[in-house]
């Protein structure tokens, strides 16, 4: 079996993205050969002089834009913010044009996921607008098959282009089963394809 990288890479402003990240991961390590690489990002300020610290006080360590040249597949989680990624991950993404001009993440497989206070938050929609910057890394998208029955009996998060989760307007409802066993199903999609791909292309 291939040994492969996948670089779960997500921004957290409240922990219910961190938590989808970390199930994702443990999904991607339920594959044999699979190591999951969790990094995050910094926040960002309208106050040009605030300055993050070079190491996060808690959690993984800050992404790098080499963290995406080296893996093997990436999974991209964002809170939403009015139907779109946060702040933070939208500038981390808009930095990554090394690794665009190299092809670095071409023919890679990808995943998204996100989190939203109400079911109604713009969920899909951050998901989706997600996915674009990685269409143009050349990237291969991967959603959740409605063959996993959670996306049919769910009445928290989930949907066919990721895993998603409600968290509540004070965070106060924790991942349901149904979002667990997605974001553990679209960890171990994601390992198994990055296997598959890695093997054919060095075929």
């Amino acid at each position: 079996m291939q040994t492969v990288n996948l670089l779960v890479l997500y921004y957290s402003r409240h922990g219910a993205t961190r938590q989808l990240a970390e199930l994702i991961a443990e999904g991607v390590e339920s594959v044999s050969g699979a190591n999951a690489i969790l990094r995050t990002v910094p926040s960002v300020s309208t106050t040009t002089e605030a300055v993050e610290a070079e190491i996060p006080q808690s959690g993984p360590p800050y992404a790098e834009h080499s963290d995406l040249a080296n893996c093997d597949g990436l999974a991209l989680g964002s809170p939403t913010r009015y139907g779109n990624m946060a702040a933070a991950m939208k500038y981390f993404i808009d930095g990554s044009t090394s690794a665009w001009l190299q092809g670095s993440l071409a023919g890679k497989p990808a995943c998204v996921f996100t989190s939203s206070s109400s079911l109604h938050g713009g969920q899909e929609s951050t998901l989706l607008t997600m996915m674009i910057p990685l269409f143009h890394q050349g990237m291969l998208l991967m959603g959740l098959p409605y063959s996993l029955p959670e996306l049919h009996h769910t009445t928290s998060g989930g949907t066919p282009y990721g895993v998603s989760h409600v968290a509540g307007g004070d965070n106060q409802f924790p991942i349901s089963k149904e979002e667990k066993t997605l974001a553990l199903a679209q960890g171990r999609q994601l390992a198994i394809y990055a296997q598959l791909l890695k093997q054919e292309k060095q075929n």
